[in-house]
């Protein structure tokens, strides 16, 4: 792997008002011990915190003894795989809606949707920018925190959506989201009756639009409906263009 890229300087620390926010806590599943440090280098300089963790099962620990606001989680570790990992994340109450961008080798397009399909919130292909991944990983933050003012609901009938705290409900059945998935979900909503683009999704809820990621839209829409039960088929396939949710 080439480590050109990270050499960037970046320059991101987030404020609000003039005064720095409150540095947010990133976990670095990573077992080269070189890539972890100058991602966790790149990371602090950015106005982060970090912790990091070598293999899957520190990792299960290191959340568990102290949930992170978002994980950075390598595809391939020692003992338990980065897949293992996710799936062992989301099936806890406690941390099914944790952040995760997954990181992949190049050529594990399979591991990748599986990653998706598993709860990942987006996917970072080595070799990689640093300035890409933290960028990624605000888009990731800003989606998970969502607006403490939006306190709308919206009642569709069966499916009704609580705004200010990221919840849905299907047949009074309270469905569990990831962050993007609920992002996804309410734009959807909110565009309904409109045909949406895979291109103008990845703007919209991703944040981003980078050439090759319109698979990542196309694996959270089928998590999505899997999630929603009778209810997904309102998320419809407009083939050629992109999704509806319909009126």
């Amino acid at each position: 792997m080439s480590f050109a890229d990270f050499g960037e300087e970046l320059h991101l620390r987030p404020t609000l008002e003039g005064r720095p926010l409150e540095p947010r806590r990133i976990l670095i599943v990573e077992d080269e011990e070189d890539i972890a440090s100058l991602l966790e280098y790149h990371f602090q300089k950015a106005g982060f915190r970090t912790e990091k963790s070598g293999d899957g099962e520190s990792a299960i620990n290191a959340v568990t003894k102290r949930r992170p606001d978002l994980l950075v989680l390598d595809l391939m570790l020692p003992g338990m795989d980065g897949l293992e990992v996710c799936k062992m994340i989301r099936k806890e109450k406690d941390t099914q809606n944790l952040p995760i961008i997954m990181l992949t080798a190049k050529g594990d397009e399979v591991d990748r949707i599986v990653g998706l399909e598993l709860g990942a919130d987006d996917y970072v292909v080595k070799p990689f920018s640093p300035r890409e991944l933290i960028l990624r990983a605000r888009a990731v933050l800003k989606r998970s925190s969502g607006k403490e003012d939006e306190t709308d609901q919206i009642d569709l009938g069966a499916v009704k959506i609580d705004i200010g705290s990221h919840k849905v409900w299907v047949n009074s059945t309270d469905v569990s989201l990831t962050s993007t998935e609920f992002n996804l979900l309410l734009t959807l909503v909110k565009h309904r009756g409109k045909v949406l683009t895979r291109d103008r999704l990845l703007d919209l809820v991703w944040d981003y639009h980078y050439d090759g990621y319109a698979r990542t839209v196309d694996t959270h829409i089928r998590r999505l409906r899997q999630k929603m039960g009778d209810e997904g088929s309102a998320i419809e396939t407009v083939w050629g263009v992109g999704y509806r949710y319909k009126e």
